[in-house]
């Protein structure tokens, strides 16, 4: 576990690590996500390189969208399934995600999401099985790890060697961000995310949403399951979800504030908006002739159409 006093620190230390010529280099370790979730956490890693940060990333061998960078050490680990099995279970969530537009909770956690879940949850363990990898990490004496909470993996490195953790995530699962960060989220004004509800709820909606955050609490730690028993295997001790979240040091949230519902925040909940998809090219130039055919063309079908009216 980390001291008592750091906690308190984390968020300037983030804060610092951003921001150029102001923290000298430090060593992170980073264990990300797989599929889009690599594209926005990339962009930071790569920043943080180039800022003569020392940086480890590990990750399994099977991947999608998953590759090594450049001034960096990449550390790769053999996974217990093959890229086919991981394209075939993803492929069935995908697919169920358009067919089934309108589903419950239920559906989402526990039947279409569970294959490739338990895939990614598998992490973990192969990860854990690479002794000579945990024997070079357990050496490195990393400062932070800077991780994507999805498969939980990283939350469960960073209790394993008591480091300092910083999540980025646009959303976590479930109730463990409200429970992780202590940060109270009222019932009768706080929507569960998955709803779409406003701050402004009828009676009805509140009815609904109370409903809901029980849902959670009552399929969720079924859900999670599979990566717990990792972790129990793992630490060498019964954990809860709640155990590995509490651990979390910093966590910058993908989301921007002026568009998320108005709730109580704790000092390490940092919104960094605006990096929440891969980083588009730029658009193509328009020629002033262009548009000036533009405005003609639209010009003639005005005038026709005004003639018409007559």
């Amino acid at each position: 576990m980390a001291p008592t006093g750091l906690p308190c620190l984390l968020p300037l230390c983030a804060c610092l690590l951003l921001t150029p010529g102001l923290a000298e280099a430090g060593k992170l370790l980073v264990v990300p996500m797989d599929g889009s979730h690599w594209f926005t956490m990339r962009l930071v890693v790569e920043r943080l390189i180039q800022k003569g940060h020392e940086v480890v990333v590990v990750m399994p061998e099977v991947s999608r969208q998953l590759g090594e960078l450049e001034n960096c050490t990449t550390k790769i680990y053999r996974t217990s399934y093959s890229l086919k099995d991981l394209d075939r279970e993803f492929m069935y969530f995908a697919n169920d995600q358009w067919e089934n537009r309108r589903q419950t909770l239920y559906s989402l956690l526990l039947t279409s999401a569970r294959g490739v879940f338990e895939l990614f949850f598998s992490h973990c363990r192969s990860l854990f099985n690479d002794q000579q990898l945990v024997e070079y990490l357990r050496e490195s004496s990393f400062d932070a790890v800077f991780l994507d909470p999805f498969d939980m993996c990283g939350l469960i490195v960073a209790k394993y060697f008591s480091l300092p953790s910083v999540v980025f995530s646009r959303v976590v699962f479930c109730h463990y961000l409200e429970e992780g960060a202590q940060c109270p989220a009222p019932l009768s004004y706080v929507p569960r995310g998955l709803l779409g509800y406003s701050d402004a709820m009828t009676f009805k909606e509140r009815l609904r949403n109370t409903l809901f955050h029980l849902e959670e609490h009552l399929l969720c730690p079924y859900f999670y399951k599979p990566a717990l028993e990792i972790a129990s295997e793992i630490l060498q001790t019964p954990v809860t979800a709640s155990d590995l979240f509490s651990h979390t040091s910093v966590w910058l949230l993908r989301n921007d504030f002026v568009l998320e519902t108005p709730r109580p925040l704790m000092p390490n909940m940092i919104f960094i908006g605006g990096i929440n998809c891969h980083q588009g090219k730029p658009l193509p130039k328009v020629s002033c002739l262009s548009c000036s055919r533009i405005g003609i063309i639209w010009f003639w079908i005005k005038k026709k159409y005004s003639l018409l009216d007559y």
